[in-house]
């Protein structure tokens, strides 16, 4: 988007030193400004008192937010990205002082904002019912998957699995190791698929930063626990083969607004099981097997339709590789430009 609007300045403010690979092009000023902001009490303080600081000196036509937050003290015309509401369905995922944070300030932000962007019709419908915004204020602005995915041929994949899975056929999993992501009903579905006798293996990419004692109890409980890798944060290059050589990306969230590793399995060439609730459908299309998360069995079922039915797996990245052409962060960008645009009218 930055590229594509020569002839905008745009000024990027970071809350500490910055890399300068997000300095996209030569249209765009960093501008530091403190102090880091890495808590609730901390956000406070750097957006409704340095942020209304550095709007009044650089004096923008708009104030675009990404992740939704705003500065109430400044009079700029403002367009926030609000994701998802997680945290008033779910408050109890968050600790408890970004719970209050989030809870107490996103509906002045929602009211405050000029326009609002997000990623999906569920959260458009969501954030107009719990915040009492109209729709037509709303944008939908879906988003993107890197080109970095895709298929890999058969040899890539055997050495793949020989590197990560001792050679096995695996199902993987992307995404935070957090509560929303319905770890331990993932791990209880697994548990249940090998009594099947298959030889397959589960590998969760991700940081473990939100594991939890029901978590742990999930894991301490498998019989075929040995059968389960955690990987951690993993390099782009082996994230992208990770994804390529799975027999199936298992994404069974209980909330999500968009739920991007549903598109970079489709564009990698492998199948998706993901659930049936908030956004998840809407972006999955008919491209996946849809199930309901709070049912272990139900996961547990499609992880065998999916390890014995070649055809259906040969249907399901046919359909998934048309699917992920629908979602391009060019698109992403014309959108969110187009939203901009309606703002400064």
């Amino acid at each position: 988007m930055v590229a594509q609007h020569p002839e905008h300045e745009f000024y990027f403010l970071f809350d500490r030193p910055f890399d300068e690979s997000f300095i996209y092009a030569d249209n765009v000023t960093p501008v530091v400004v403190n102090p880091p902001a890495r808590h609730p009490v901390l956000w406070h303080v750097w957006f409704e008192m340095s942020v209304p600081k550095a709007l009044k000196r650089i004096q923008p036509d708009l104030f675009l937010s990404p992740d939704g937050f705003l500065s109430l003290k400044s009079h700029v015309k403002s367009l926030p990205v609000i994701h998802d509401l997680n945290f008033v369905h779910n408050p109890q995922d968050l600790a408890k002082s970004h719970s209050w944070f989030y809870n107490r300030y996103f509906p002045k932000y929602a009211k405050k904002a000029a326009r609002i962007a997000t990623v999906s019709e569920y959260s458009k419908q969501d954030i107009s019912k719990q915040y009492g915004i109209e729709e037509s204020k709303i944008d939908v602005v879906y988003n993107g998957v890197s080109e970095r995915f895709s298929p890999l041929d058969e040899s890539e994949i055997e050495r793949v699995r020989k590197t990560w899975s001792d050679g096995w056929p695996y199902f993987i999993f992307v995404g935070s190791i957090h509560q929303r992501k319905n770890i331990e009903r993932m791990l209880q579905a697994f548990d249940e698929f090998k009594k099947t006798d298959q030889p397959h293996k589960f590998i969760l990419v991700g940081n473990r930063k939100w594991w939890t004692p029901a978590m742990q109890h999930a894991l301490d409980t498998m019989k075929c626990k040995e059968d389960v890798v955690f990987t951690g944060r993993v390099s782009d290059a082996d994230l992208n083969n990770l994804m390529g050589a799975a027999q199936a990306n298992v994404y069974v969230s209980t909330f999500e607004g968009f739920g991007i590793p549903i598109i970079e399995a489709f564009q990698s060439g492998v199948p998706v099981i993901t659930s049936n609730t908030t956004s998840m459908p809407e972006i999955a299309g008919d491209a996946a097997l849809v199930v309901d998360p709070f049912s272990v069995s139900c996961i547990a079922e499609a992880m065998t339709s999916i390890a014995e039915d070649e055809d259906l797996r040969i249907r399901l990245i046919q359909k998934g590789q048309e699917r992920a052409k629908q979602f391009t962060w060019q698109q992403t960008a014309d959108l969110l430009w187009d939203s901009i645009s309606k703002t400064l009218q």
